[in-house]
Parts: C-alpha cells; structure tokens; sequence
C-alpha cells in the first residue's frame, strides 16, 4: 500500500495532443506532465518516478530543428529501457521509441495518412504481453475477418509510421495499411495508434489535417462502445504495470 501514489511521468510534445481521456483512464498513480513544447527540459531517467509515458505530436521522429528536445526524449528512451523502467510510447512516442533502440520511422510513407477509426489486427505474441493482452479480452470479438487472430478498432491519425523494428523489439499488431501498429522492447510498449482520444479529440485533429472533421466525429461515435474499452484496457494494465514497478523499487 501507498502513502503516495507512484509518479508517471508524460512528456507532451504538442498542445493539441494531451492526455485526454487517459487522464481519467490511469488508475492509481499520479500523473506528472512535462510540456516540452513549453520549454520543460526532458527529465533524466532517474526522475522519471516508476514509469514513462510519451505521447504524440505534429512533429516527426527527426524533427530534431523543429523540436530540439527531441534528441534528448530518445535518449531518455534508451535509457528508461536499459533501467527497466515501464515505458509507453503513442504514436509519435512508439516512433521515437523504435528510432531510439535501433529501429527506423520514415516520414510520410507511399500509403498515406491513416486516420479515423481502423481496425487493427493482433499477432500471437500480443497475447503475451502484459498491456495488449488486457486490450485483447477488452476488444469486442467480431472486429476481425474470419481466420485471423482478433483484432479491435482504434482511433488512429499518423502520416509517418515505424517500417523496421529495433532488433529485439516484439512485433504485436498491425493494420491493412502499416504492419508495425504495436511492438515490444523489454519494459516498453509502443503502439502507433491513439488509445487515449477521444472522438472529439480525433476529429479535432481531423480539421487540422484538412479531412472531413465531420465524418471522422461521426465514425468514431458510432464506433466508441468498441473503441473505448480497449484505450481503457490499455490505460488500466500500463498503469498497473507502473504500480508494481514502484512496489518492486519500495522492496528492494
């Protein structure tokens, strides 16, 4: 039992890309966002608390001019990896995450932008996984064709994607248009889609990107009793990841 709630610390990239609904979503630790397109510096490792959660942003994985912290958030990666520490990267954060350990991300890919409401589709190692697998029993049953594993519907709104993996990360997911929509690398878990928006978040950034803002808020009402459950799964099983991270730290 805690005196205190574990420390989760988020770095925000971008102001139009919070939290949202995982603010509600993460269970039993305390949130502390770093708003480094503020000026916040990126924290050390040894500051992180028990865990690292980096959302998206407008900016690419080597928008290094643009977004001069960004150096620094891939080493922290590297390092929160190498310290075990539980790591959740979002969409920009999953491609930092797999262009810090080795892997590559290239900036705006031949299928184009991926936006709205996509099913994607789980490989055998989800199941395994501590976070996914939780996303898994959460996704209704009928989202994937005949045949394939499972899958579940997801909010998704990226133009760059991850197209190798680091050499030890654990391919989890994947959709029609990117395969690499989820892997592992030890304590971390990257996923390109955004469990964390809303429908009015998602078609906020819809507008933004020039796309029927209308249609994509439309879709993602009517598909949000499907799509909710698994950002909350996710939210739950990351959160509870960092909780036992803090009670292994308290033990030792």
């Amino acid at each position: 039992m805690f005196e205190t709630l574990p420390v989760l610390t988020v770095l925000q990239h971008d102001p139009d890309v919070p939290l949202d609904r995982f603010a509600a979503w993460l269970e039993g630790v305390e949130t502390r966002v770093v708003r480094l397109d503020d000026g916040a510096p990126v924290p050390a490792v040894d500051e992180l608390g028990a865990g690292l959660l980096v959302l998206g942003g407008s900016q690419n994985a080597y928008d290094d001019e643009r977004a001069p912290w960004l150096p620094a958030t891939r080493r922290l990666l590297t390092d929160a990896v190498a310290a075990d520490v539980p790591v959740l990267g979002i969409c920009l954060g999953h491609q930092l995450l797999a262009a810090a350990l080795g892997g590559r991300v290239e900036v705006a890919p031949p299928p184009g932008r991926e936006s709205g409401v996509v099913p994607v589709m789980w490989r055998p190692e989800a199941g395994e996984d501590p976070v996914l697998g939780r996303a898994m029993a959460a996704a209704a049953p009928d989202v994937a064709p005949a045949g394939e594993l499972g899958g579940a519907l997801v909010p998704s709104m990226h133009g760059d994607a991850v197209v190798e993996l680091p050499a030890d990360g654990r391919w989890l997911a994947f959709s029609a248009m990117y395969p690499f929509q989820a892997m592992r690398v030890g304590s971390a878990l990257g996923v390109q889609f955004h469990p964390e928006a809303s429908p009015e978040l998602l078609a906020r950034w819809a507008a933004s990107e020039g796309e029927d803002a209308a249609a994509v808020l439309a879709q993602a009402r009517a598909q949000d009793a499907h799509v909710a459950p698994v950002g909350r799964a996710i939210a739950q099983a990351f959160a509870a990841q960092v909780r036992v991270a803090a009670e292994t730290t308290l033990a030792a």
